[in-house]
């Protein structure tokens, strides 16, 4: 599917971070706009307008920042788990398959224990769900070990099909 939201990007910000090896900077320069345009929007429907690769990129930010806080019941706890499935399917699309069990192995768990995330909870409930949901320990420990790799493949894809992320800038004619 065709983007329907390219924002503009700086090719020479693109070149440096990607010939200093600054996977973080390149991708920020990648997934900051998308979350500048979804806070101004305040709807998830935005993602709809977007590229697989750039619904992806998006998602996936969201997945590391709640998973690296507090992991995959977290992100779930916060309202995020219907990201998966669409994640799931770019991630086998993109061939970061290995990504794609471990999130299809976070929802089996979540659809295994749904009751116990669609309840309200207080503090105290939310964090004896760490206690009582212990197969998630392991899935935050394979998400962690994988995640530079998924990133990688991820901008690896993003380079070389740039124009499905961002309408590049010239620098030079600025």
């Amino acid at each position: 599917m065709n983007s329907e939201f390219l924002p503009p990007v700086s090719m020479q910000a693109i070149k440096d971070a990607h010939e200093a090896g600054d996977e973080d900077a390149f991708y920020d320069l990648l997934a900051q706009p998308l979350h500048e345009e979804l806070y101004k929007r305040k709807t998830f429907d935005f993602l709809d307008e977007l590229s697989d690769g750039q619904q992806l990129l998006i998602a996936y930010d969201y997945l590391r920042m709640q998973v690296g806080q507090g992991g995959f019941i977290q992100f779930i706890q916060n309202g995020y788990v219907g990201l998966l499935p669409s994640m799931i399917e770019q991630l086998y699309k993109f061939n970061i398959g290995y990504m794609a069990q471990i999130l299809d192995d976070v929802l089996k768990v979540y659809v295994l224990n749904r009751e116990l995330f669609e309840k309200s909870t207080t503090v105290e409930e939310f964090a004896r769900l760490y206690d009582e949901l212990k197969e998630f320990e392991e899935l935050d420990a394979r998400f962690a070990k994988l995640t530079d790799a998924t990133v990688k493949k991820m901008l690896t894809y993003a380079l070389s099909h740039l124009s499905e992320f961002a309408a590049p800038i010239n620098d030079k004619n600025l």
